[in-house]
């Protein structure tokens, strides 16, 4: 006999619940500001009469481009009680990929602190709460969309991801919900907010009434102090902020007590194989987990650190919809040959998502690409390989930067670094590294490290150093766009 389904009610209502259960309990830090969940319920019903007097309506998506702070999780939710979708966008984006997202939403505004002018309004939070002071609730009203989060791709050219769920949660609250986020839990998320992931982790984590601890911007010594000082039971990290932790001196890192953690996920960008079995020794097997999907969300790998320890490099069996691995002809490929994954949702569910602005690859019978080269073992763990389209090929042989740039990374003064392939007239494509590094690694210092790491084609030919980090805070990278600019650059100088 089936298990029945939880009742869901609107986020806007699971707010109010916590609001007159939990009014005094921290819904939301960042820095030295914490908004208790009555004071959340209430500013988020005065910014949604203030939207509501500025046209926005049911069923609009609206642009949110604002830094880490409280104020982001009341637009979120004051956009979720007038039965419309948030549309987090990062803040540093150039006007003109900014213009284009806000008209993929067709956003009858954008609520952001950026000073570019944009062909609708543009307020601050400050702004609109000067609209008026009525913090009373709300008609309750259910957004049909949870989220609409951006994606560039491969190609560069944005495009909106809106989720095929509604904007509900349970009505009663399990004692532990998805990603092991347990109720009335403390939750650490130093990730930005207009990133898919963590913005859904805010909304599963105060659902579910916990206090989630936000930094205005990562810092690795910082998040180590946040917690030692929150005590947060869930962590959320990215491999990039690891290898940045990780760096630290050791010394700097044994002094913190990370002993309240129980749960660390990191997903979003592949995870180098050593960073993860360090992480692993560290919080301690079976504590740090691992998430592979798309924001498109039609399937889902998980691994845990005990798992990995006896399948190094794997992301996870699948644990929701299917995953399967084809050639270029079609045909399904065995274990252990790497080709292109697909994945299919769940049979008899609805769609988990719908793009604006792009369309899906399909191959057949519901079966679709995000573009990840990979290949499962006989066990049925999968692992990466690369995106089919940042797959270089030098000499008639295929070379996955991910690879590269694990091992560059396995070197102490390298911070971050991407690996893209630059025309070549004998090879066809050449290995170029971008690193950004610290203590003035030289060239010649990468060559040795990488010497007994990487068979000789796929090591770098030339190398350029940068003082900015090449990845985000989130662990992503655009290597179309690096790799365009570099091209650009060298035709305009010839």
């Amino acid at each position: 006999m089936s298990e029945a389904l939880p009742e869901m009610i609107s986020l806007g209502a699971k707010l109010a619940r916590h609001a007159a259960a939990r009014g005094d309990s921290p819904a939301v830090t960042c820095g030295e500001e914490t908004l208790t969940y009555a004071e959340l319920h209430r500013r988020s019903n005065r910014l949604a009469r203030a939207l509501a007097a500025k046209g926005v309506t049911y069923g609009d998506l609206v642009t949110i481009g604002l830094p880490n702070g409280v104020g982001f999780a009341v637009a979120a939710y004051a956009v979720w009680k007038l039965g419309a979708t948030p549309q987090p966008v990062s803040f540093r984006l150039p006007r003109a990929e900014l213009q284009a997202i806000v008209e993929l939403a067709r956003a009858p505004l954008v609520i952001a602190d950026f000073e570019h002018e944009l062909d609708r309004p543009v307020l601050t939070l400050a702004e609109l709460e000067a609209l008026g002071d009525d913090d009373s609730d709300l008609p309750d009203v259910t957004a049909p969309i949870l989220k609409a989060p951006t994606s560039g791709g491969s190609t560069g050219r944005p495009k909106l991801i809106l989720a095929g769920q509604p904007a509900v949660a349970a009505k009663d609250d399990p004692e532990v919900g998805g990603f092991r986020i347990r109720r009335g839990g403390v939750c650490l998320i130093p990730a930005p907010l207009y990133h898919n992931a963590p913005f859904g982790m805010l909304t599963s984590a105060t659902s579910l009434g916990c206090h989630v601890v936000l930094t205005p911007r990562f810092d690795p010594e910082q998040t180590l102090a946040e917690i030692q000082r929150r005590r947060p039971d869930w962590v959320y990290l990215v491999p990039t902020m690891m290898t940045r932790i990780w760096r630290l001196p050791e010394a700097v890192r044994a002094g913190y007590d990370l002993s309240s953690v129980e749960t660390l996920w990191h997903m979003a960008a592949p995870c180098p194989p050593w960073l993860k079995e360090a992480f692993i020794h560290w919080i301690a097997p079976g504590e740090v987990m691992e998430l592979y999907a798309g924001t498109e969300a039609q399937a889902v790998t998980i691994i845990t650190g005990t798992e990995w320890l006896t399948h190094r490099g794997s992301v996870g069996k699948v644990t929701i919809g299917e995953m399967k691995v084809f050639g270029e002809d079609g045909a399904e490929l065995p274990p252990g040959e790497v080709g292109e994954i697909y994945m299919r949702r769940p049979a008899g569910t609805p769609e988990t998502y719908r793009y604006v602005g792009a369309t899906p690859k399909v191959l057949k019978d519901g079966w679709e690409s995000l573009g990840d080269l990979g290949w499962f073992d006989a066990e049925g763990y999968l692992y990466l390989a690369d995106r089919r389209t940042d797959m270089i090929l030098v000499g008639g042989s295929n070379v996955y930067p991910a690879e590269i740039e694990a091992a560059l990374e396995e070197h102490p003064a390298v911070q971050s670094c991407a690996v893209i392939g630059l025309p070549d007239d004998d090879l066809g494509q050449r290995v170029h590294a971008i690193v950004n590094a610290r203590d003035a690694v030289t060239e010649a210092a990468l060559r040795a490290h990488l010497k007994d790491r990487l068979v000789t084609y796929k090591q770098p030919r030339s190398y350029e150093f940068v003082d900015d980090p090449v990845r985000d805070d989130a662990g992503k990278v655009r290597r179309t766009a690096l790799r365009d600019a570099r091209i650009a650059a060298k035709t305009q100088a010839a």
